[in-house]
């Protein structure tokens, strides 16, 4: 179930997030890197956005996921699983999102990793649209820029709470 409770900070929130996770996604795609500097710029938007769209104790307690979802994505670091810049950049991400909804989030991620692969390899095998982005990294290599999945995760999960949420 969606809360409800904070809709309104997906309004305030989308403004100023969109245009850096569409920068990680483009950097993770091209690069295969997440900059520091998008991480970086994604906490100074947020934490005082957060003040504004929704009571401080609940930004606060929220702010509490990101050394929690550091801990466990420095784990899947530690095992090949993830990036470092995905670990520093889902744990930025992290307080834009209400423990309540961990079943949407769940959903969200199966969902977007799904379509994000699959856009990626569809891309990558068609040699009409791989021509327009001829240089990008992830073409070449076996690892997956899981920057986009997280960008999309986040937009997604943004926009469902904005528009569903009272």
């Amino acid at each position: 179930m969606i809360s409800t409770q904070f809709a309104a900070a997906g309004w305030w929130f989308l403004p100023v997030v969109t245009p850096i996770a569409i920068w990680v996604a483009w950097s993770d795609l091209a690069r295969m890197k997440i900059p520091n500097l998008a991480v970086l710029a994604l906490l100074v938007v947020t934490i005082p956005v957060g003040f504004l769209a929704m009571p401080a104790t609940d930004w606060l307690f929220r702010l509490i996921n990101a050394p929690v979802i550091l801990a466990f994505c420095f784990v899947l670091f530690a095992a090949g699983a993830m990036g470092a810049g995905d670990a520093k950049y889902a744990a930025a991400a992290a307080p834009l999102f209400d423990r309540q909804d961990a079943p949407l989030i769940i959903i969200l991620t199966s969902a977007t990793l799904l379509a994000g692969f699959t856009l990626h390899r569809v891309v990558l095998h068609t040699p009409a649209l791989r021509a327009r982005m001829p240089d990008w990294h992830s073409w070449e290599r076996k690892d997956f820029p899981m920057g986009l999945v997280i960008s999309g995760i986040i937009l997604f999960y943004l926009l469902i709470v904005a528009f569903y949420g009272r």
